[in-house]
């Protein structure tokens, strides 16, 4: 017979495994970069960079979390994920880091249009620094007309992305 006080094991005091705690925000941008291996027929670029998204989602929200040489791996598995020539997330991203790094050292306090700000400008940065990596390794430029509907529509959902990593993160650190 099993005793029943055995079978209730208290949660407070416990904490969540490392690889739960660390693995989850990595696994989560990664899915994002995998994204775009979505099949999605468009005549422009209209698939947000959803690893992107998560990057600063996590970065913005868990500033303690990571430091700018992240963006070194995760860019690379973005680059071979995307298709674009590699290099240039790697590039892309850890200008961005080291940015925010910069501004957050420069900021007093932060609230949510600073970070929607800081967002919506690394986003910009980096849509038109992949797509000028493209052009200049014969890819073929693509008229920045096309690529504003993908600028707006990233800008406009990453408060959504926002949310969903602060909902996973609410799950990483719970027991």
């Amino acid at each position: 017979m099993i005793d029943r006080r055995m079978q209730h094991v208290p949660r407070l005091g416990r904490t969540p495994s490392r690889f739960r705690l660390v693995g989850t925000p990595i696994i989560t941008v990664m899915l994002g970069s995998m994204a775009t291996m979505a099949p999605i027929i468009a005549q422009s670029p209209v698939l947000p960079p959803f690893g992107l998204l998560a990057l600063l989602a996590w970065r913005l929200l868990r500033p303690e979390m990571w430091r700018a040489w992240i963006a070194l791996p995760l860019g690379l598995f973005d680059d071979m994920a995307s298709g674009q020539p590699i290099g240039s997330a790697v590039f892309l991203w850890t200008i961005v880091l080291i940015a925010i790094d910069f501004v957050e050292q420069r900021l007093i306090w932060r609230d949510y249009w600073h970070d929607w700000l800081i967002a919506g400008l690394a986003i910009i940065f980096c849509t038109l620094g992949g797509m000028a990596f493209a052009g200049m390794t014969g890819g073929g430029m693509v008229r920045l007309m096309l690529v504003l509907p993908q600028i707006c529509w990233s800008i406009l959902l990453f408060p959504f992305v926002a949310r969903q990593c602060a909902w996973i993160d609410r799950w990483r650190v719970m027991a």
